[in-house]
């Protein structure tokens, strides 16, 4: 173990007789040493000098220097009464030429100058106290003595020296005794009393043991505080004692309570379950709400009380074109713009709880006008007061509507039409009857009419020839035609008070078209200068439409409606117009086959395109149109081949009629039912 370990390792008591022992060492060491210097410093600096000064003086008597330098044998003999001085290291003699004469060395030989004029630089170097004495000779120059002092102390000094310094460590030592014994008593004896009863604390756990009151120094405060430590482990002690009593007391509660916990905890375990089972089936219904509210038709919108976005289904999404992480919790009016001029009614819905609607408004969708109807219902509940908006596309109801209307007009006009075709099958009957007779009155072929003639004096050929020039024939075959065209009107009238039994046939659409522009062409050069078979009828068939069933005759004769109706809207354009131009196209959309001819005609207004199949509407002059043809063709296609027919039109731009004749006939026959004839 290595020396300053063990030193750290002894009890504190001996550290400070080893601190003293030490410290008591050293102050003798340094002492002496301070003695023996200062003697040296004074012996060189004070005695040496003086004692050579002396010896000077002795030596410069003329009887001993002039003898001195007679020979070397003299001089050494000079010296040799010099031998005997202590403080003397060395000594030389020179001559009057400076040479050594003799030399005296004691103790370890001094090296000295051979030649006197070497004796500054000698000096120079030498640190001893030198001395030169002049030896005087008459008539020559004078010699030289050099002495040497000696740096060594006398042995009575060491001696004394030495004396001193075991009285004063005999002295230091029963001084380090008694020190010893006084360090035992206050310092050491405390401290191993303080130990002993830590021990006996640790030992016994007693902590009612306390240390007996010290001095007023550090040990006696060490053994206060040490007390001090005590009373408050004692305190601790008891307060942990009452600690354990009330712990073990609250475990026999915590054991009770830990038993009810783990009943509670199996009633918990079971809420749990039952409760996830429930929130399971909440989540799954709210998705399934969800499910519903994005599938349904309607735009569905929630708002809160400041009309920010809190709902919004996909069908709100594609109607605004705003997605619904953009929409929500945005402002109604910055999420869904169109609704903007409705803020009001919004307003008023949440704050007085009342149902607003908005029949009708119109927004454009993709280029196209659609029509919606607007609902706000008050939203009031837990979450706080709010609107939901409805919005609902009523084109398509808007269009169910007018052919609703217009089919109530049709049923209504099959009743007047049965009654009408009774009354005008007899006098039209009758008129085409009578025609029929004038002819035959007026023909040479009969005999009797030749008889009744000449009975009556006048010649049958001159009264054909009189008719012919007055153009009666002509007139005849004008009333025969009106009668023939009102009996054709008649025909149509009582198709509607029948059922309609008609097996329909494949038809083959474009070639239909065709057939009918060529009639149209043929039978009705309509004096207006257009010509059907000329570059502006245009037409545009779709390859993949193959045959559809339907009755040649009855889509040839709305083909015809159509066609006339296109003409004479292109004639009522204004003058410097562009080219006249029909457009007819066969397109396949599934589950319809669809025909559509267009114009660019003056076009109708709404109100007018409202009535446009109504029976007996017409906007041409008394005489050109009966209102019947449009009315007709609509029952055709509606009824008899459970078709589709509407019209769109633009004033001044044009006029597209669609027809929509089912791809598979139907087995259902006409439900139109009147009087028959």
């Amino acid at each position: 173990m290595p020396l300053r370990q063990r030193l750290e390792n002894l009890p504190v008591g001996q550290k400070l007789l080893a601190a003293l022992l030490v410290l008591l060492t050293t102050v003798l060491l340094v002492a002496n040493l301070t003695f023996i210097s200062a003697a040296y410093w004074i012996s060189q600096e004070s005695m040496a000098p003086q004692a050579l000064q002396t010896i000077g003086k002795l030596v410069t008597n003329p009887a001993l220097a002039i003898e001195a330098l007679d020979s070397p044998q003299s001089a050494q003999a000079l010296l040799e009464e010099l031998n005997s001085y202590s403080p003397l290291r060395a000594a030389a003699v020179y001559d009057n030429d400076g040479k050594l004469l003799a030399q005296l060395q004691h103790g370890q030989s001094l090296k000295v100058p051979e030649h006197y004029r070497n004796m500054d630089k000698w000096r120079q170097t030498e640190f001893r106290s030198t001395q030169l004495v002049n030896l005087p000779r008459s008539g020559k120059p004078p010699g030289h003595l050099l002495l040497v002092a000696s740096s060594e102390l006398p042995m009575a000094f060491y001696t004394g020296t030495l004396t001193a310094s075991l009285g004063i460590l005999v002295f230091s030592v029963l001084l380090w005794l008694i020190i010893a014994r006084q360090i035992k008593r206050l310092i050491t004896q405390p401290i191993y009393q303080l130990e002993e009863l830590s021990r006996q604390v640790t030992r016994e756990e007693n902590y009612a043991l306390r240390a007996a009151p010290g001095n007023h120094d550090e040990i006696g405060s060490l053994a206060e505080a040490f007390n001090t430590m005590l009373s408050r482990i004692e305190a601790r002690e008891q307060q942990l004692k009452r600690a354990r009593d009330d712990s073990q007391a609250a475990y026999d509660q915590a054991q009770g309570l830990a038993e009810e916990t783990r009943h509670t905890n199996r009633k918990l375990e079971l809420e749990v379950q039952v409760r996830s089972k429930i929130e399971k089936k909440l989540t799954g219904f709210q998705n399934y709400l969800n499910s519903i509210i994005d599938s349904m038709p309607s735009a569905l919108i929630a708002l809160d009380e400041q009309l920010y976005v809190t709902q919004w289904n996909q069908e709100a999404s594609a109607l605004s074109g705003t997605p619904l992480d953009e929409a929500l919790n945005q402002p109604i009016f910055l999420a869904f713009e169109p609704l903007k001029p409705f803020l009001p009614q919004l307003k008023t819905t949440v704050e007085r709880h009342t149902v607003a609607k908005i029949e009708r408004v119109t927004w454009v969708k993709d280029d196209v006008a659609h029509h919606y109807a607007l609902t706000f219902y008050p939203l009031m509940g837990g979450a706080g007061r709010g609107v939901v908006i409805r919005i609902d596309d009523i084109s398509q109801r808007l269009s169910l509507e007018e052919m609703m209307v217009q089919s109530e007009k049709m049923l209504s006009v099959g009743g007047l039409a049965a009654g009408m075709a009774h009354e005008i099958n007899n006098p039209l009957g009758a008129i085409l009857h009578n025609v029929q007779n004038v002819r035959r009155r007026l023909s040479a072929d009969l005999p009797r009419n030749l008889e009744a003639a000449a009975e009556a004096g006048i010649d049958l050929a001159t009264v054909n020839l009189y008719l012919h020039n007055r153009e009666i024939p002509q007139l005849l075959d004008g009333i025969q035609q009106a009668g023939a065209r009102a009996a054709k009107i008649v025909t149509h009238m009582l198709s509607f008070s029948r059922r309609s039994n008609r097996q329909l046939a494949p038809c083959d659409l474009p070639a239909l078209i065709d057939q009918a522009v060529e009639i149209a062409g043929n039978d009705f050069d309509l004096a207006i200068g257009f010509d059907f078979k000329g570059q502006n009828i245009i037409r545009q068939f779709d390859p993949n439409l193959g045959p559809v069933p339907g009755t040649a005759n009855e889509l040839e004769q709305v083909l015809l409606n159509l066609l006339k109706n296109a003409a004479q809207a292109i004639h009522q354009r204004p003058e410097g117009a562009e080219p006249g131009r029909i457009t007819l196209r066969t397109r396949l959309n599934p589950p319809w086959a669809e025909i559509q001819v267009e114009d660019n005609g003056v076009g109708m207004p709404e109100q007018v395109r409202k009535r446009t199949f109504e029976p007996f509407f017409t906007t041409k002059e008394i005489g050109q149109g009966t209102g019947l043809g449009l009315s007709v063709s609509y029952f055709i296609i509606t009824n008899n081949h459970k078709g589709q027919m509407e019209v769109q039109s633009t004033p001044g731009l044009g006029t597209c009629f669609t027809l929509r004749l089912p791809l598979i006939a139907s087995t259902v026959p006409a439900t139109l039912l009147t009087s028959e004839t």
